[in-house]
């Protein structure tokens, strides 16, 4: 808001100065509304739904500012003007930011380290802006965040350029991030518990077996056609509580996944070998034959029940991890039967007897699995 005001003069007036500055005549106000973008309230409840915090840090005067954050729902409790800032310790700041709603009377020195205190008390920051003074900030976030109409200086220093001025694309972008993020950590659990699992099993069939369990080409083979479904990961449906809450690399939680589910694999692996050894009775050949099936299916198997932490069968798969993992368990089942491929591998057809035995302990094992994810996940 601007009060303008006149004054009239006589035209042999001299110069003018700051005394004639008196004895003036209020005409009226300039008002300058720059109001909120429509929308704006609920796309900042959608990313607070999804564990985002908002802060808003601003060179503007402090009334403005908290005026422009009750009328679109943030918290306003806690402020923080520049001149505060200045007089503070760097530990000072650290303390506070986290605490901080609302950063007013900003100098672009400080826009920076503000910055730094949030990512030193943990934080993974995002910051948004187009303006010059902007630029230290956007580039000492995590993720920097300017707009297509924003000065070249902070185009340069972002990390994202949003082509569209709309906080709805940044949600989307969070959702895409976490889906892609899950099915990410999703194939890195599965996989390193399957080989885990398998290793173990190989290790103890070795100490005991007149012969190899399996042959190497037979070992690239499966690895092979177990990685085809594994790929279409990447598409898969994801939990919404794991879009909901972020979520961070965690390097122990993938050595808990592996050490926990591993072994169950293996435990299955020894049925198996038990099962063909001590009562089909077994050519050698029809071992590796078997084992190969069995571990292929064990493994297309932990991928289903082990990508949700519900119930398998409450949440389907995505359609290309469904039919890739249907795909390679028909090929698994038909492969020992098509002399070409199977002479190459030294395949021998299964007895349906002993197809359907392996049939069984691969159902026995999905129905542990579920047990066993249910009291992990419940557990963790």
């Amino acid at each position: 808001m601007i009060a303008i005001a006149s004054r009239r003069f006589a035209q042999d007036k001299g110069p003018y100065n700051v005394g004639d500055e008196c004895d003036l005549c209020l005409e009226g106000f300039l008002l300058f509304l720059d109001p909120p973008k429509a929308g704006i309230k609920d796309a900042l409840t959608g990313l607070k739904h999804r564990g985002i915090g908002i802060k808003v840090i601003s060179g503007d005067n402090r009334y403005i500012v908290k005026h422009l954050a009750d009328t679109i729902g943030l918290r306003t409790k806690n402020v923080l003007t520049g001149g505060e800032l200045a007089s503070m310790s760097s530990d000072a700041l650290f303390a506070r930011a986290s605490k901080t709603d609302l950063f007013v009377e900003i100098d672009p020195n400080q826009k920076e380290l503000i910055i730094k205190a949030l990512r030193r008390s943990g934080h993974v920051v995002g910051y948004m802006g187009d303006g010059i003074n902007d630029a230290p900030a956007l580039h000492e976030a995590d993720v920097g965040i300017s707009v297509d109409g924003a000065v070249d200086v902070a185009r340069e220093a972002a990390d994202l350029v949003l082509l569209r001025q709309d906080l709805n694309v940044l949600i989307r972008g969070v959702d895409d991030g976490r889906r892609t993020f899950a099915n990410t950590m999703k194939y890195i659990s599965i996989a390193t518990s399957a080989n885990f699992g398998n290793m173990i099993s190989m290790a103890v069939a070795s100490l005991f077996l007149p012969f190899l369990p399996l042959l190497a080409k037979q070992i690239l083979l499966n690895n092979l056609l177990a990685d085809i479904p594994s790929m279409a990961i990447a598409t898969d449906r994801v939990d919404r509580e794991q879009v909901q809450r972020p979520r961070r690399w965690d390097i122990r939680g993938i050595q808990r996944f592996m050490i926990f589910f591993g072994p169950v694999s293996s435990l299955f692996d020894f049925v198996t070998f038990g099962f063909l050894l001590f009562i089909v009775n077994v050519t050698t050949s029809q071992f590796r034959t078997a084992w190969f099936v069995e571990s292929l299916i064990t493994q297309l198997v932990t991928m289903l029940i082990v990508r949700t932490i519900i119930a398998a069968w409450k949440d389907r798969p995505g359609p290309l991890l469904l039919w890739s993992t249907a795909f390679i368990t028909l090929v698994a089942l038909l492969l020992p039967n098509f002399p070409p491929v199977a002479g190459i591998f030294d395949f021998t057809p299964l007895p349906i007897p002993l197809l359907g035995g392996l049939i069984a302990i691969s159902a026995i094992y999905a129905a542990t699995l579920e047990l066993v994810k249910r009291f992990y996940f419940r557990r963790g």
